[in-house]
């Protein structure tokens, strides 16, 4: 009885998000905002040309991939998730010293200490204490990703079905176009979306490194008075259970559902990496992620809503209601002290959505011809170029151009 009452929830779920579509400024807005709409609107008249395209735009969805999720997901026959204990496991990092992720230090210290780091040339071992069954972490760098699936050798590729690949933050990015490539999403294939800290080497007591924390948000309750959090870690696949235990006894909350949900997950934290940091590193000041969702509001939200628009219409991903609120609250309670940075090794991981999205490559483009950012890497051009940004810095209750 639960299996079809799930899968006519998740039926209702496509035919209410992907059936009709109203413009996005009316589907969804911020917190308690819905009478300040138009207000916001005649604010981002400067902005006009890029908002236009964007936080107003009607999405026409034409994607058939939830319908054959949705396919997959009768085909399977299950209805409530299978769950692998937690123990012994691999971690696999890059070959390449400098190439070694925050990452790998991360997972082995939320481990118990009888986990195995190997790099990919090295063999499996048959046995991890007992288990010929484990997790085997990928920890490599989304830039190393495709290289290190194409190379795997037959015994490798036999453990396929065992790998937990990471997505979020500036370290892991946005695998799924690499993964897709190898038809590895999927719901048997664990996915973790990252909603923990990722300490740099050496940045505990003694030169140690700190082991990570929990970076979800409670954000209040709920019509029914239950808690609501924002950037929680999410785990799908054959070993979600094993990740969810690992990193609840560590204080670390993290939900664990079927494939497709965590799917929503994964490109909500992508749109938090993506807007908050293209949006602070235009500036000429030093900005974190607190100052983008303080001063930088009505952009932030115009380049989130164009980049919904293209999952959307090009993925058929649409995002659960509530995102930007959730977002903005982990900008505000979560971004002090969190720089806004354009990592050149990881742009092509990080800014990875379909469509034109015009407003993010304007400010791409800008981030590169006028702030010198993005050296080397190869942006996408537009017909026109920023010549100013739209919104000066707030000093306290004044602009930088004087006005209140």
């Amino acid at each position: 009885m639960a299996f079809f009452f799930t899968a006519a929830v998740f039926l209702t779920s496509i035919l209410s998000s992907h059936a009709f579509h109203v413009p996005a400024a009316v589907s969804s807005v911020r917190g308690n905002d819905q009478l300040g709409t138009s207000a916001s609107q005649s604010k981002a008249s400067c902005y006009s040309r890029l908002s236009s395209s964007s936080a107003l735009s009607m999405a026409t969805w034409s994607n058939g991939q939830a319908i054959q999720e949705y396919k997959d997901f009768l085909d399977s026959g299950e209805s409530e998730l299978r769950k692998e204990d937690d123990g012994p496991s691999i971690i696999v990092q890059s070959s390449s010293s400098t190439s070694i992720t925050p990452l790998t230090d991360a997972i082995n210290a939320l481990g118990n200490g009888d986990d195995v780091i190997l790099t990919p040339n090295e063999p499996l071992p048959p046995l991890l204490e007992g288990r010929a069954s484990y997790p085997i972490y990928i920890t490599v760098p989304p830039y190393e990703l495709k290289e290190f699936i194409q190379n795997l050798d037959d015994e490798w590729k036999a453990r396929a079905e065992d790998f937990v690949f990471f997505s979020g933050t500036k370290v892991c990015g946005v695998v799924e176009p690499i993964l897709r490539q190898f038809g590895m999403c999927r719901d048997s294939m664990t996915q973790v979306s990252v909603g923990f800290s990722l300490p740099p080497p050496g940045s505990g007591l003694g030169g140690v490194t700190r082991k990570p924390e929990d970076t979800a948000c409670n954000i209040g309750h709920d019509a029914q008075g239950d808690e609501k959090w924002a950037g929680e870690s999410y785990a799908c696949g054959k070993w979600n259970g094993a990740v969810a235990s690992r990193l609840d006894v560590n204080g670390i909350r993290c939900k664990t559902g079927f494939y497709r949900d965590w799917r929503r997950s994964m490109w909500e934290k992508a749109l938090y990496d993506a807007v908050f940091n293209l949006v602070g590193s235009v500036r000429e000041e030093d900005t974190d992620h607190a100052d983008v969702a303080m001063f930088y509001e009505i952009e932030a939200s115009d380049m989130m809503w164009e980049l919904v628009n293209s999952l959307r219409g090009g993925l058929a991903v649409t995002l659960i209601y509530g995102f930007e609120d959730r977002l903005f609250s982990i900008a505000e309670m979560r971004g002090t002290d969190e720089p806004c940075v354009l990592p050149g090794d990881m742009f092509h991981h990080m800014y990875v959505f379909p469509g034109k999205c015009q407003m993010l490559w304007e400010y791409c483009n800008y981030a590169k011809d006028r702030r010198g950012l993005l050296e080397g890497v190869e942006v996408p051009p537009v017909p026109n170029q920023l010549s100013e940004l739209p919104s000066p810095i707030r000093l306290g209750n004044l602009r930088a151009d004087g006005m209140i």
